[in-house]
């Protein structure tokens, strides 16, 4: 089970960004995506991230083949609201109103992005009226 808040390294971020994409992966192919034309350092590098994301709770390794697979435990949403939230505790005084308004006002939302906000924040007004009532 992954742990609930884990304190990931951006080093370790990338490798969960490949196991967020590909599913599954192994030492070889991990190291191939993050270091095109990698020598064996990088690839004990990336060794040495998975056995810290291993301990962590956030990987899972399959070891009943001749080369292990590596699985993502952590989901990508509760990373993304565990990092804004620390950061918002950091710069914010813990409100995440003027991170969400910075990153709205940036202006690099497309459309359909712009239109999830929008039925997101209609859904939420909505829960809320409804627990009002």
């Amino acid at each position: 089970m992954a742990q609930q808040n884990p304190d990931v390294t951006d080093a370790e971020l990338s490798v969960l960004q490949v196991l967020w994409e590909r599913k599954t992966a192994t030492i070889r192919q991990i190291t191939e995506v993050i270091y095109p034309n990698g020598t064996t350092s990088h690839y004990a590098t990336v060794q040495k991230l998975l056995e810290r994301l291993e301990n962590k709770g956030c990987v899972s390794r399959d070891r009943t083949g001749s080369v292990h697979q590596f699985t993502a435990l952590i989901d990508r949403d509760i990373l993304i609201g565990h990092q804004l939230r620390e950061m918002a505790d950091r710069l914010c005084d813990g409100s995440l109103a003027p991170l969400l308004t910075h990153l709205v006002g940036s202006g690099k939302l497309s459309e359909n992005e712009r239109k999830s906000l929008r039925n997101l924040v209609d859904k939420l007004e909505t829960e809320n009226q409804s627990s009002r009532d």
